[in-house]
């Protein structure tokens, strides 16, 4: 056991800074990507299991993107303490069969291995923001503004949800979305359409749905057959149902800016007109763990219709200074280090590394990838677009991936069903 103890304290720890010299497109992901893109890679690219919005391949940019080297097994700080720990533990358990003279030999030495590590997991767990617990806070209050707006004005809102074909990760997140409507008091439409659907007949039922009253917010779930034109069924939803926010008419809302008009404070309940899910997510995320936006040095890496230029705009709206970081960005980590806060939503697995990041930063990662990892059950793991390992040292917070912004976006979706049904709800503003 002491030698086993010693051999364990006595591995290196893992190297702090992840990939990253010169541009996005020069920048080679540390894990071998099963699939990659997640929320920040396209317009439908949603299927965190820990609650994004909807499933899609990845992009074609990405899907062209050359295989990264393989992963080499490393043993952080934390896990040789876990090694020492395990190694104790099992001397506990057996000490019936240990010679006192063993046990007197091992307690010292692997005490303060342990008493010194746990202060340090301590201070790095409080720096992680925790996307599971805000979209549960923001879902209790959501329960109760549904209840009081059935209460005084009859209105239930609803979420229509249009199913196509039977793929099995679809089916799986559009029961996701119905257990979250009922859990906070929408009604739940869905209309699920066998693969050999006609465009012209999806674009029908969506029309319908349009008109149909007792429905807020419509969904269509993707991806669609490759017989269908997505952009055609998608923006065949009217901008006041479409929940996504992605609508022509609510992304150009969300960019007048208003810079020279009367300035009023930005929230998104005042608002008429839907904002994006995700983005809305990673606003709600800063604002809610007490990150101040104005005046702050904002940095996105991705440029993608369904993050990276909604969350610019958010930002912007918040007098945040912005700056874009994309493919093309000369010298890509050191544009991104000189950032107070850093939106990562680029879809390529662990890119972002520890020299990326200023210390003190705050670090929100929309990317949700899988890399190969034989340990896994499942045969591979979720990790995000940031080096999570080499960046939460560093950064001030930091959200992990899974658990992060993904159980953001369905909350942020059911948010903007409500918002639907009381515009619907509210009477119209005088024009006095």
């Amino acid at each position: 056991l002491p030698a086993a103890v010693g051999a364990a304290a006595a591995l290196p720890p893992r190297a702090g800074a992840g990939p990253g010299s010169g541009s996005i497109a020069a920048a080679a992901a540390p894990g071998t990507p099963r699939r990659s893109g997640g929320r920040g890679g396209g317009r439908a690219q949603r299927g965190d299991a820990a609650g994004g919005r909807r499933g899609r391949r990845p992009p074609r940019a990405h899907r062209g993107a050359p295989p990264a080297a393989p992963r080499t097994a490393t043993i952080t700080p934390f896990s040789r303490a876990g090694a020492v720990g395990g190694l104790l533990l099992a001397a506990h358990l057996t000490k019936g069969f240990v010679s006192p003279r063993r046990q007197a030999f091992a307690a010292p030495l692997a005490t303060p291995q342990v008493a010194a590590a746990t202060p340090r997991m301590a201070s790095e767990m409080q720096n992680l923001i925790d996307g599971k617990q805000i979209a549960a806070s923001i879902r209790l209050e959501l329960k109760e503004q549904i209840a009081e707006l059935t209460a005084t004005t009859g209105v239930t809102p609803g979420l229509a949800v249009v199913l196509v074909g039977a793929r099995r990760d679809s089916a799986t997140y559009v029961r996701m979305k119905k257990r979250a409507c009922e859990e906070v008091g929408i009604q739940s439409f869905g209309f699920d359409y066998d693969a050999s659907v006609s465009e012209e007949e999806l674009i029908a039922k969506v029309q319908e749905l349009n008109e149909d009253p007792a429905v807020h917010g419509i969904l269509v779930q993707l991806p669609l057959p490759d017989h269908i034109n997505e952009e055609n069924v998608l923006n065949a939803i009217t901008h006041t149902k479409d929940v996504d926010g992605l609508h022509p008419v609510n992304v150009a809302k969300l960019a007048q800016t208003n810079t020279h008009g009367a300035r009023k404070d930005f929230r998104f309940e005042d608002l008429d007109f839907h904002v994006a899910c995700t983005p809305q997510g990673c606003i709600e995320l800063l604002d809610r763990s007490g990150v101040p936006i104005e005046g702050a040095n904002a940095v996105v890496i991705g440029r993608s219709n369904i993050v990276g230029i909604p969350v610019s705009l958010l930002l912007m709206r918040r007098n945040a200074t912005v700056t874009i970081v994309h493919s093309r960005t000369r010298n890509a980590p050191e544009v991104v280090s000189q950032a107070d806060i850093v939106v990562a939503a680029v879809g390529r697995a662990e890119m972002v590394g520890a020299d990326w990041i200023k210390p003190g930063a705050v670090v929100i990662d929309v990317g949700i990838n899988s890399v190969d990892d034989a340990s896994s059950a499942k045969g591979y793991r979720l990790v995000g677009d940031v080096n999570f390992a080499a960046c939460q040292p560093v950064a001030s917070k930091i959200t992990p991936v899974p658990g992060g912004v993904g159980p953001m976006t369905i909350a942020c979706l059911l948010r903007n069903t409500f918002f639907g049904a009381r515009r619907t709800a509210a009477p119209p503003a005088s024009s006095a």
